[in-house]
């Protein structure tokens, strides 16, 4: 597959081939549709985050399709569309059952303790949310943004903005889930 790689903290990123993802047992392989670029990219990049092992493949805000799942796997099924949260907690230890997962001492960030999504494809194994497409043919807004899905077309402070199909999954998922 394709993947965006830096070699050394603050070198390049570069395209080129790398080695497919094998299938967890118990996760799954998501086709990478989109990856938004976020400042804790940056972060990753310059070597602040102690995480980030080089070579290194950024990229946690992500959707895409499951293309195979790992015979443990009961949840999900090839096609379904799918995103995670930015931690990835385990969901067992006391901090998980006491609600706080952003402090889970066996959490994992995609794009940090592992390699992200700037890739062609990506291994998952835990904390995947469905993204719906109830929304395709509707007009959505979300603070100064309105959405028209039919048009694929986003305005923003009256500026109009066009949009890939892609594009449009991501933002009806935000919006209904703000």
């Amino acid at each position: 597959m394709k993947a965006a790689v830096f070699e050394a903290y603050r070198g390049p990123l570069e395209i080129r081939q790398v080695p497919d993802p094998d299938c967890p047992v118990d996760g799954v392989i998501l086709k990478v549709e989109a990856c938004g670029v976020c400042r804790s990219d940056h972060h990753g990049w310059s070597g602040v985050d102690p995480d980030v092992a080089l070579p290194h493949v950024p990229g946690h805000e992500f959707a895409g399709i499951i293309v195979a799942a790992g015979p443990e796997v009961r949840s999900f099924r090839v096609g379904d569309r799918v995103t995670a949260p930015f931690i990835l907690a385990c969901g067992d230890c006391p901090d998980c059952r006491a609600g706080e997962p952003t402090v889970c001492n066996h959490q994992h960030v995609v794009g940090f303790s592992g390699w992200g999504a700037f890739a062609e494809l990506l291994a998952r194994c835990r904390a995947l949310l469905r993204r719906p497409n109830w929304a395709a043919g509707r007009n959505l807004q979300c603070g100064d943004l309105q959405l028209d899905t039919r048009a694929r077309i986003a305005v923003r402070s009256g500026q109009e903005i066009r949009l890939t199909p892609r594009e449009v999954d991501v933002l009806e998922y935000l919006m209904r889930n703000q």
